[in-house]
């Protein structure tokens, strides 16, 4: 049975440095716009399919939370029905938090948070967009290395880049600027990732220039600037003797940090103590290299990605994370953020073996139901029945079973009430996972059957059966932020209302006060203080 906890009692776990998953089980839309620092967006809908991965212990003391949405019993009881044994409901909620402790907008507050507090403590170098398009035209000795993920690099970026993302720019930079006088410019969207790219090169010691693009592909926009697109040129991996020189960067700036290096018998004891420490092992190198191999055990977390978004990855505050790379730079530096992130964080020797069998904790009990559920046949035999799609509703508006009506995962219960008819109900989902696991919820709510489709939306694709994008709403669609430094059809107020909020981050991190972040300066530098 879940017990309350106080918003005092639940930020002495952050300010004791004890192990702690605080979760907003809200939909991510009324989540962005305010949360606790260290809260993580878990819809109540998604808690099983979402949960496990980031929270790996049992054991590991869980708080749920919402606005006064009555979702928090339902989404205890689902905890709890996995096998967690520690679970609290926030007493009040958000709005009684608010009276104790900062609330943040947006996503990935506690990494973006972070870039600010970068850039004020090591004076960061930028350049402004028309600045940098003065440069670019004036044809100089420079490389622009988009530090975002490929996917985001290719929808938009400003000319002349050229893919790297942040958790490669040590290890690449040698290649893509062979000469210490090439001037090294770094982009994104916004800031953070240009911010912490350009402080990585500059506290790894690369003879070049580097400075970033102020406010990214937004501050290039708002001044008026053309975006590329589709564009897929990336920085090819280093040669061996520009991976040489990047290892000698690494292994300098992270002995100057204090980044702990294990190898195979601590990682075994780490093992060990995981039913009583959350661990995470994560692969920090390119996707298509960990596909192509990877330690048993290692979840692939690229390490710019894990560095702007850690709460994707980890869930518990105060766990230990062991990071792993096969060329000694990428777990360096990546490790070098997540110590000064306040995270407790080791990378794999590359001397070392990981285990085959290392130890694991119990595993969440994650089942669907194996009843009440129908095939791609059967939901084509069947007359009369309404299709309702839980997928977030970007990927429902790329592609859905025709006739299929969005409905927000949350509210399935008071929605599906507002279905004409009398009809069966077939609940679907990208996968079927979502749908199968709200079922029992969905059948509850209503007198008419209710099915979910086996394999969901992919099924119903991979039987060769068409899609269609024409819209219908059995719900608002607030299950996701649309953020203002994603595509290229954003408002310019909300572009510069983001980079408005993000100057701010740092006065509202001084006042709340349990983010247990500590800037490590460059070699060299000297405090103004």
């Amino acid at each position: 049975m879940a017990e309350l906890i106080t918003a005092q009692e639940l930020r002495k776990y952050w300010v004791n440095k004890d192990e702690i998953a605080l979760l907003d089980v809200r939909e991510e839309g009324p989540y962005s716009e305010s949360h606790p620092l260290w809260a993580l967006s878990v819809p109540v809908s998604e808690i099983v399919s979402k949960l496990p991965p980031l929270v790996p212990r049992l054991s590991a003391p869980i708080v749920v939370y919402d606005d006064g949405e009555k979702y928090v019993d339902r989404a205890a009881a689902k905890v709890l029905a996995l096998g967690y044994r520690k679970v609290f409901i926030l007493e009040g909620g958000l709005s009684a938090y608010a009276l104790v402790g900062e609330v943040y907008r947006d996503v990935n507050v506690p990494s973006k948070a972070f870039g600010e507090l970068v850039e004020s403590i090591n004076h960061t170098p930028s350049w402004s967009a028309r600045e940098v398009k003065n440069v670019l035209d004036g044809e100089g000795d420079v490389v622009v290395l988009d530090a975002r993920r490929f996917t985001e690099y290719n929808t938009m970026s400003i000319p002349r880049g050229r893919s790297c993302p942040g958790g490669e720019l040590v290890y690449r930079v040698f290649q893509a600027a062979p000469s210490p006088q090439t001037t090294v410019i770094v982009n994104c969207a916004g800031r953070t990732r240009s911010i912490v790219g350009t402080q990585s090169l500059i506290n790894s010691g690369i003879p070049n220039k580097v400075v970033a693009l102020r406010n990214g592909t937004i501050g290039w926009t708002l001044e008026g600037l053309g975006l590329e697109t589709e564009k897929t040129e990336r920085v090819p991996a280093p040669s061996a003797e520009a991976a040489r020189k990047a290892k000698l960067c690494a292994e300098e700036w992270a002995s100057h940090a204090g980044v702990s290096v294990i190898d195979e018998t601590r990682l075994v004891r780490f093992a060990a103590e995981s039913e009583d420490r959350s661990l995470y092992l994560l692969d920090v190198r390119d996707p298509d290299e960990y596909a192509a191999g990877h330690p048993v055990g290692f979840s692939n977390a690229p390490g710019g990605q894990l560095v702007q978004a850690t709460d994707e990855w980890v869930g518990v505050r105060g766990s230990r994370i062991v990071l792993y790379d096969t060329d000694g730079v990428r777990a360096r530096m990546t490790a070098s953020w997540l110590l000064q992130l306040g995270w407790e964080v080791h990378i794999f020797d590359t001397h070392s073996t990981v285990p085959g069998d290392l130890q694991s904790p119990a595993l969440p009990l994650v089942s669907a139901p194996q009843t009440w559920t129908i095939t791609v046949e059967g939901l084509q035999n069947l007359r009369e029945a309404t299709i309702v799609d839980l997928a977030r509703s970007p990927t429902y508006r790329k592609g859905h079973i025709p006739g299929s009506w969005f409905a927000s995962g949350p509210e399935i219960a008071r929605d599906l009430k507002t279905i004409a008819g009398d009809g069966p109900i077939v609940l679907t989902s990208p996968d079927g996972n979502v749908a199968a696991f709200n079922l029992a919820n969905a059948r509850a709510s209503v007198q008419r059957e209710v099915l979910s489709l086996a394999g969901g939306t992919a099924a119903w694709k991979a039987a060769g059966l068409p899609l269609e994008t024409e819209g219908r709403q059995l719900s608002e669609p607030i299950d996701v932020y649309k953020r203002p430094y994603e595509g290229t059809s954003n408002a310019r107020k909300d572009m510069q209302g983001y980079l408005d909020w993000e100057y701010g981050l740092v006065a509202q991190l001084a006042n709340d006060g349990v983010a247990g972040f500590h800037v490590i300066r460059a070699r060299g530098a000297r405090s103004t203080e």
